[in-house]
């Protein structure tokens, strides 16, 4: 885990700094989109300013020191500038890689004015309540909080023995993907939280997610229907069905998931995808 204030008072003022740097920089990053400033220009104040923010993060958050993930970490931020993929991510560091395992630290205070944000949200795409608890059972609180080109969507939860000096332990299984249909590249993704510490760990399902031929074959049917649903739309031109297109594969995605979920728990691969969850859950509470 990482080192912080006994108290939360006590680390309000380092995060106020924090949250004041941040939107002072992202407010000079908006003036300088807003007068054409060349985009070499723009870019270099934008890596600069989020230097700027690592070091604070680094001073915040204190000593990174779970088992397995480098103690180094990187600004979660992709960017300041609300025109770049990667903006208005959750404060923190991400220790580890994209590829790879990695765990975004932040702490409760930073992850709460977070939710606040997105509360007062008018896009319903980008709207999360601001209770913490209640967010973080939400696809759109891990696309938007460590997602940035992606958008994450749940297959099952994961029944967790809360570690030992947690407060909180919550796991999920779920894919990253751009577009609806049958996602197998399925990732492991723990938050964990204990006082005012904040981690949320994503690592690729070891052993991977077997394909399951029901699942697959609802899927098929549904696809060949919404499919010539949207055939019809253009050749009609027929906005309405292009519509209903649209909301058949929505359907169909969320019918594969729930498939998948209710399968999975019966296959042979789930009692190590569980024990994965659960080691990851046990190393980030310092086990």
């Amino acid at each position: 885990m990482f080192a912080l204030a006994s108290t939360t008072a006590f680390a309000a003022a380092p995060e106020d700094d924090y949250i004041a740097a941040r939107d002072k920089a992202i407010a000079a990053i908006a003036a300088m989109d807003s007068a054409n400033t060349p985009v070499e220009t723009v870019d270099a104040a934008n890596e600069k300013a989020r230097a700027d923010l690592e070091t604070r993060l680094n001073a915040l958050l204190g000593p990174f020191t779970v088992k397995d993930f480098p103690a180094a970490g990187t600004i979660n931020l992709e960017s300041l500038s609300s025109s770049d993929v990667g903006f208005g991510m959750l404060d923190g560091l991400r220790h580890g890689t994209d590829e790879g395992p990695s765990i975004v630290a932040s702490t409760r205070g930073l992850v709460e004015r977070w939710l606040k944000s997105r509360a007062s949200e008018t896009d319903a795409d980008l709207k999360l309540p601001a209770s913490f608890d209640a967010a973080l059972k939400l696809d759109a609180f891990y696309t938007q909080a460590i997602g940035s080109d992606a958008a994450f969507t749940g297959t099952l939860d994961f029944a967790l023995k809360k570690p030992e000096g947690a407060d909180m332990a919550i796991a999920r299984l779920g894919g990253w993907a751009q577009d609806v249909g049958p996602n197998y590249d399925q990732q492991v993704v723990v938050t964990v939280v204990k006082g005012n510490s904040v981690l949320i760990a994503e690592a690729p399902a070891t052993p991977p997610v077997p394909k399951i031929a029901a699942c697959d074959a609802g899927w098929a049917a549904a696809d060949a229907a919404a499919q010539k649903l949207a055939k019809q739309a253009t050749d009609d031109s027929d906005e309405g069905t292009s519509d209903a297109a649209n909301a058949a594969w929505e359907k169909a995605d969320n019918d594969f998931r729930d498939c998948m979920g209710k399968n999975l728990p019966a296959n042979a691969v789930y009692p190590a995808l569980l024990a994965q969850a659960q080691a990851l859950a046990d190393k980030m509470a310092g086990k």
